[in-house]
């Protein structure tokens, strides 16, 4: 399938010598939902912004759809919608008229329907006639979407989009970005809500100092890179492990209960039962049994601390 957003390359320096993005390549199948997750001052930021045409990259090309995006900038620019981080709206103007000005820019026709259907998935029409400055800040969140949507770009990024929003708008927002995909709309989202990536990403990618470390189907990205933990929990504690048990590296909590063996599910033999006939032949008498699997947040952290 062709790339409907395709990154080659790409690195940016500022003057102040500061390696923005370093030879990142980047593809983008249509329709999909990526997330970028990293730190601040990873490069997402950045990474979006020479996309979108803001910033200009030192090297390296990118295109969008079958234009790249200097020497095609007014047909790519018609192609994206940019929801940014900062509340960039004025302060008298209306819900309605922000978004039809919006539309007007890019040169779309009048079409009140779509902007009402629009205004009504972002629980906004009973705020079409309301000033800027009267809303609240997730409001106000919400009319930059649908700025971002109001000329119906085939490719939206969403940068921070959650940031400083309650729990309930949060999941609204998600519900609103799956609708867009099923829709047709390709999403690339910036976040530091780990859940947010896990909730809604097919893909997964993850910057860090500038470098693209790795981008990967979310479900693959767990599988290659996540562990998981058999949680043994005993009768009565012991102060140490009995040296029979050593080959497992197993962790002993403080209080001496709980025993703790990480391993790869994906392994043929995986060790669990030969540890148990351990923990039995060492007299120990198991109370309980649990097992729990390394989450996205996990895997991202260990990640950005391989690179430091």
């Amino acid at each position: 399938m062709q790339s409907i957003v395709s990154v080659a390359g790409l690195s940016k320096t500022y003057a102040s010598g500061h390696h923005a993005l370093k030879d990142v390549t980047l593809n983008i199948a249509p329709g999909e939902i990526l997330a970028l997750l990293g730190p601040n001052g990873a490069g997402k930021t950045t990474l979006i912004s020479i996309i979108c045409g803001i910033v200009n990259a030192s090297s390296g090309s990118v295109r969008v759809g079958d234009h790249d995006i200097v020497s095609g900038y007014r047909a790519t620019r018609s192609m994206i919608g940019l929801v940014p981080q900062e509340l960039t709206l004025g302060a008298f103007d209306t819900v309605w008229n922000t978004l039809c000005f919006s539309r007007g820019l890019f040169g779309k026709k009048p079409d009140p329907a779509y902007l009402e259907r629009l205004l009504k998935d972002l629980s906004l029409w009973g705020k079409k006639d309301s000033e800027l400055m009267t809303l609240s800040g997730g409001m106000k969140r919400r009319v930059l979407i649908g700025k971002a949507l109001s000329h119906e770009p085939s490719v939206l990024f969403l940068d921070e989009p959650t940031a400083g929003v309650d729990v309930e708008l949060r999941k609204d927002m998600w519900s609103l970005v799956r609708r867009l995909r099923e829709s047709g709309v390709t999403i690339i989202l910036t976040t530091h809500y780990i859940e947010e990536a896990e909730a809604i990403a097919d893909r997964v990618g993850v910057i860090h100092d500038g470098e693209l470390l790795l981008v990967d189907d979310k479900l693959a990205l767990m599988h290659k890179l996540g562990k998981r933990q058999l949680i043994v929990e005993l009768e009565e504690g012991v102060s140490a492990l009995p040296e029979s048990l050593f080959p497992w590296a197993l962790d002993l909590s403080t209080d001496g209960r709980r025993l703790t063996y990480t391993y790869d599910p994906h392994t043929t033999h995986t060790g669990i039962s030969g540890l148990l006939q351990a923990i039995s032949s060492a007299g120990l008498l198991l109370k309980d049994l649990k097992t729990t699997q390394s989450s996205l947040e996990e895997i991202f952290v260990n990640l950005v601390k391989g690179k430091q």
